[in-house]
Parts: C-alpha cells; sequence; structure tokens
C-alpha cells in the first residue's frame, strides 16, 4: 500500500516561496509509467491540479500556475517536491500530493488511487 506524507511550513507570508515535500513509502517514485501530483483545495472551492513529475523526471503544469510552479524530486529520499513562488492570500489551500495514476492521466483527479492526508497552508497578507 502507497503512502504519501506531505510536510512544510503551515504559515506563509505573501511574496515569499511556499515549498513542500511528499515523503513516499510502500512505493518508488520511479516505477515506470507512474505519475505523482500536487493538487490543492482552496477554502471553499473544488480541488486544482497544480501539476506533477513522472517515474522518468518529467515534470507537467496547470496553465494558471505554471509560471509560480516547480516540482522536482529526490529520488534517493524517494521523495517530491512542490515550489509556488510570490505566494498571496489566494494560495490559502490544504495541499495533497498524490499518485497511483499512469502519467498520461495526471491531470485527471478521478483517476489517483492514493492520496496523502492534506497539509494546511496559509498565506499572510
Amino acid at each position: 500500500q502507497v503512502q504519501l506524507q506531505e510536510s512544510g511550513p503551515g504559515l506563509v507570508k505573501s511574496s515569499q516561496t511556499l515549498s513542500l515535500t511528499c515523503t513516499v513509502s510502500g512505493g518508488s517514485i520511479v516505477t515506470t509509467y507512474y505519475g505523482w501530483s500536487w493538487i490543492r483545495q482552496p477554502p471553499g472551492k473544488g480541488l486544482e491540479w497544480m501539476g506533477g513529475i513522472g517515474y522518468d523526471g518529467s515534470t507537467y503544469y496547470g496553465p494558471s500556475l505554471k509560471m509560480r510552479t516547480s516540482i522536482s524530486r529526490d529520488t534517493s529520499k524517494n521523495q517530491f517536491s512542490l515550489q509556488l513562488t510570490s505566494v498571496t492570500p489566494e494560495d490559502t489551500a490544504v495541499y495533497y500530493c498524490a499518485s497511483g495514476v499512469r502519467l498520461r492521466a495526471l491531470m485527471d483527479l478521478n483517476e489517483y488511487a492514493y492520496w496523502g492526508q492534506g497539509t494546511q497552508v496559509t498565506v499572510s497578507s
């Protein structure tokens, strides 16, 4: 059973960079054909796919956040990370890492089999 755990600061100031890490156990982030994503849910809104990284290190980003988002990985630690630059209070959300999806379906939230518990990030003005 794959387990994912998000970690990082729960409070970030406006204009700073939000950095989160997802630690994976029970599975490998280099498993062929699979992808690993960051997804967020602002208060009162739906889930938003932010971007993901493939088993081969390829990266993909959602159009609305593409200019501010960077996703990377550390295969030696079986972790992947998110950086979101120039944050504003509108970036306040619960942030999830997720996987169990084939790379070709990376943007389909219904396809994800495994989710972290989520971490609340609040951006102060």
